[in-house]
């Protein structure tokens, strides 16, 4: 059952300004390329100037207006984060190396005893 409180509404003009970015996203690209004899600071800017319009019609459509939203809330969220101090850094630094190091020596270990299973007991081969 779907959640009633959630709604999506898709409006035609939204559609509208999706499918106009899509096109300046589209004449952007083909306009760099269609200048190739022009200099590439002309192309450059027609491809700067086009797409900035596509974003720009896009930041006004619904998906836009809610991709807005969500890095607001995003960035509010991230503010609440209690960042670990300095000496915790290091401490947690020191216990994941400490870890690595660790788990390097085990894997090592079994790999040369696995291996000296193998080849000399099993296989007989001396090397």
């Amino acid at each position: 059952m779907a959640n009633p409180s959630v709604e999506t509404v898709s409006t035609g003009a939204d559609k509208a300004k999706l499918g106009a970015a899509a096109v300046l996203l589209i004449a952007a690209l083909g306009l760099f390329y269609g200048l190739g004899g022009q200099p590439m600071w002309v192309r450059v800017v027609a491809l700067l100037v086009l797409l900035a319009a596509a974003v720009v019609v896009f930041f006004f459509s619904e998906p836009g207006r809610a991709l807005i939203a969500y890095g607001q809330d995003s960035v509010r969220e991230t503010k609440k984060v209690v960042w670990p101090s300095r000496k915790e850094a290091i401490q947690m630094t020191g216990i994941v190396f400490a870890f690595v190091i660790l788990m390097a020596l085990f894997l090592w270990l079994t790999d040369k005893t696995l291996e000296y299973v193998l080849y000399n007991l099993i296989l007989g081969w001396k090397r």
